[in-house]
């Protein structure tokens, strides 16, 4: 099931990657206002979890997930509803999962290649994800797998949820930015 799992759990620690079509993708790491916005998410997520139940998790967690194109995540935060497998990395995808756009993250290309991610994580049962880009007007685009064309987009001085995958919680947009 996940042939290359033993080369994700042998790179070295501060290396991040995903099984994709069969290949180990490593990925960059980034720079500091994409790192504090992904942090700031989680830390929001975290205080969240005691009350709601569920698990946060920053970056760098693998999800391992059975798709015919994509043995694993690891977004730049996330909640988890499944059960907890220890020091082994989680089973199934995360019910909601933040990916925020490093610099190499736009373009035509990016854009496929952002748009294929959503569909897996969809596939493999995550119920929103975000797209966050702190360079333009449109921060946290929100993707639901009820309505994956359709985002609802959130901005500076509004406030973003990830209904349903995360019940009751919301963020203020303009806390990625601090």
């Amino acid at each position: 099931m996940y042939e290359s799992l033993d080369v994700l759990t042998e790179l070295p620690l501060d290396r991040k990657a995903e099984l994709v079509d069969g290949e180990i993708v490593l990925m960059s790491p980034t720079g500091d206002l994409p790192a504090r916005a992904a942090e700031n998410v989680f830390i929001s997520l975290r205080l969240h979890e005691r009350t709601a139940g569920g698990r946060a998790h920053g970056d760098n967690v693998g999800y391992l997930v059975d798709l015919p194109g994509r043995g694993s995540f690891s977004p730049d935060a996330s909640y988890y509803t499944g059960t907890s497998r220890g020091m082994g990395f989680l089973e199934g995808a995360p019910a909601f999962a933040v990916e925020v756009r490093s610099e190499g993250d736009y373009g035509e290309r990016a854009e496929a290649k952002m748009a294929r991610k959503r569909a897996d994580y969809f596939a493999a049962g995550t119920q929103v994800v975000w797209d966050v880009d702190l360079l333009g007007p449109d921060t946290i685009r929100a993707w639901r797998a009820a309505r994956p064309d359709a985002p609802d987009v959130f901005r500076r001085g509004e406030t973003a949820d990830a209904e349903p995958a995360v019940p009751g919680w919301r963020f203020p947009v303009s806390e990625l930015y601090e």
